[in-house]
């Protein structure tokens, strides 16, 4: 079984959980209750004019471990935002990204632009969570999801007034988003099934996805030479995260980013 086999299995688990915690029918009615966000604001910060950057707080990866053991998150967040970041990608998966639900809540509750639930959505319940918790945005990933759950939360988000970032990692997943009626395609360089990472992927999936589609780029962006090359290709945002995270200083590093994106 792959890491993304597993973390999917576990997260299964984990909401089964959860559910017995709290039921769905309560957690509706936080989600309900809790402020909406307006007009999809994650996909407006995505349309601003040239590459848009999201960046994001993460603890730990599989592939890396530990990145930050103390791990300031809501600093962090705050720094991104005054650097100029358009969005937040916040990690809530607790096992093998020692994310927890409270990130996200703080961070949302004390920056001014959108926050994206990253975490590996298997269940209906995960999308209200992310609405409860104040997120405007999760992540639907192609490769866990068959066509009849990714279309259902996809419609689920909108009606909660929520983004999803549909994640992709070959044709026919690219394929596959589309038919589900994605508005936003991320296109993962890290393949989640061994790691290897390979820039190229997005620029070659990226003629797949029409204009009117905002299309993401998601792991491996590290230089202003690759930023330049996305930006060339098309790009509308990208995500980032290790590499943000690994930087002593994070403005100065988005910054040279940001400098490739205009």
């Amino acid at each position: 079984m792959n890491i993304l086999s597993k973390i999917a299995e576990r997260t299964y688990t984990r909401i089964a959980e959860e559910r017995r915690k709290m039921p769905l029918a309560e957690l509706r009615v936080r989600a309900e209750e809790a402020p909406c966000p307006q007009g999809f604001p994650f996909e407006a910060a995505l349309r601003e004019e040239g590459v848009s950057f999201i960046c994001e707080v993460k603890k730990a990866s599989p592939s890396k471990g530990v990145i930050d053991a103390v791990f300031p998150y809501t600093a962090i967040a705050q720094e991104y935002e005054r650097a100029g970041a358009s969005a937040i990608s916040c990690l809530t998966e607790p096992y093998w990204f020692q994310g927890r639900d409270q990130y996200l809540k703080e961070i949302a509750a004390r920056v001014s632009i959108p926050v994206l639930r990253k975490d590996f959505t298997v269940d209906e319940y995960m999308v209200y969570q992310a609405r409860a918790m104040g997120a405007s945005a999760i992540l639907l990933i192609c490769s866990i999801l068959e066509d009849e759950r990714l279309k259902s939360y996809l419609q689920l988000a909108q009606e909660l007034g929520l983004s999803a970032l549909v994640e992709a990692h070959t044709e026919q997943e690219v394929e596959r988003a589309q038919k589900a009626g994605a508005r936003i395609i991320g296109v993962n360089n890290r393949n989640l099934k061994d790691f290897q990472v390979d820039l190229q992927n997005s620029l070659r999936l990226r003629r797949m996805v029409p204009r009117s589609i905002l299309f993401v780029s998601e792991s491996g962006v590290h230089t202003p030479a690759d930023v330049a090359a996305l930006r060339e290709n098309g790009t509308d945002a990208v995500l980032i995260g290790e590499a943000l995270m690994r930087a002593a200083d994070k403005r100065a590093m988005l910054d040279a980013l940001r400098g490739a994106a205009v």
